[in-house]
């Protein structure tokens, strides 16, 4: 007696989880994801620097896809390749172009202050200009501090060489000269009270000789009318600057 055999299914094995494995594979993904991000941002970076170099390596890609594309026809990539170079040589020559129509600075030449009419200024108008004389002459923190109660300070700064300036303005007619009080008053304040290294009192007219002596003898520094329009125009020298000192 044949007893029926009942056929029995293959039961298909499941593959068991294995770490190793899917602890390589995430490990090769992320190393893939990091070469493709280094590519990418050199990519980037080429694209940003040498727009006409990323172009060309596009158009040599692009030729070669086609090329290995199956069922179209074949592209030259020669033929890609030379024009590609054909671009970047007009971009070159466009480049040279415009840099040739640049103009080219020259060196800064120093320009000599415009001469001013200091005697058609009001009082506060000439200390004001005596002020950017001297912040043109490279002082620094000028200050315009002439009023009342400055005890015959009308400008101070600091020298280029770090000294402290101190500066009386007298804006007198030709007819009017500095006199021996005027300035006997600024020394009396000029060193002591100011604490000046340098002290001037500039006029747009002279001085008288009793003045001049005077001044001789305290070290105070005068400029005339005619020193001053030679200062402006930058012929003579500052008020700080040696007697013999030529510009």
């Amino acid at each position: 007696m044949t007893v029926p055999v009942r056929p029995v299914r293959a039961v298909e094995r499941r593959g068991r989880f294995d770490l190793r494995s899917t602890a390589m594979f995430f490990v090769l993904l992320a190393i893939i994801l990091c070469v493709l991000g280094f590519l990418a941002r050199t990519a980037a970076g080429m694209v940003e620097r040498r727009p006409l170099w990323a172009g060309v390596l596009v158009v040599l890609a692009a030729a070669t896809a086609l090329r290995l594309r199956p069922g179209r026809r074949r592209l030259c990539a020669g033929r890609y390749a030379r024009r590609a170079a054909r671009a970047l040589e007009e971009a070159a020559d466009k480049a040279s172009d415009t840099l040739a129509a640049v103009p080219v600075a020259e060196p800064a030449v120093p320009v000599a202050v415009p001469v001013t009419d200091f005697a058609a200024l009001d009082p506060d108008g000439f200390e004001q200009a005596i002020a950017e004389l001297c912040a043109l002459c490279d002082c620094r923190e000028v200050e315009v501090v002439g009023g009342a109660g400055d005890l015959g300070a009308d400008v101070v700064a600091r020298t280029p060489d770090g000294r402290r300036l101190v500066i009386q303005c007298k804006q007198y007619g030709d007819d009017n000269k500095v006199g021996s009080q005027d300035m006997q008053r600024f020394g009396g304040t000029c060193f002591t009270i100011h604490e000046a290294d340098v002290a001037a009192v500039v006029t747009t007219s002279d001085f008288t000789e009793p003045a001049l002596d005077y001044a001789a003898q305290c070290g105070i520094v005068c400029v005339n009318g005619d020193e001053l329009a030679a200062w402006s125009r930058g012929t003579g020298r500052c008020p700080w600057e040696p007697a013999d000192a030529g510009r």
